[in-house]
């Protein structure tokens, strides 16, 4: 028995994990970025922005289920919102959806974030 089948996730972050909701790349993004977190997992998140809106946004992973709800989490809850909105999203907005993680696994929501956050950045410039 490995880590993850001893780890209680909810039935969302279940639900994110096996659907791959979100998943995937943009040709041609507008934004982009891509970082490896202090666990070792990797995300790459993609943007598509059109006049300061998040008009969708895919991220791959190499990380674990609870790096694969993280992004599919924060995908979902920045389409439609501004950049000003976004950069309001907190981790605990995407605990708070997915119905919590392990504690142990709470650094992937942190993952989410920072490479969302890198993705901003790198639009700005």
């Amino acid at each position: 028995m490995n880590i993850e089948d001893e780890l209680k996730y909810s039935d969302k972050a279940k639900e994110y994990d096996e659907k791959r909701i979100n998943v995937g790349r943009i040709e041609k993004p507008s934004a982009y970025s891509i970082f490896t977190g202090p666990c070792g997992d990797t995300m790459e998140m993609y943007l598509k922005i059109e006049s300061g809106v998040i008009t969708d946004a895919k991220f791959q992973t190499t990380g674990c289920t609870a790096a694969r709800a993280s992004g599919s989490s924060l995908a979902k809850m920045i389409k439609g919102k501004t950049l000003i909105q976004v950069e309001k999203i907190s981790i605990e907005d995407i605990l708070s959806d997915l119905g919590g993680l392990p504690p142990m696994k709470i650094h992937c929501a942190c993952l989410a974030k920072t490479t969302l956050q890198k993705a901003i950045e790198q639009y700005r410039k």
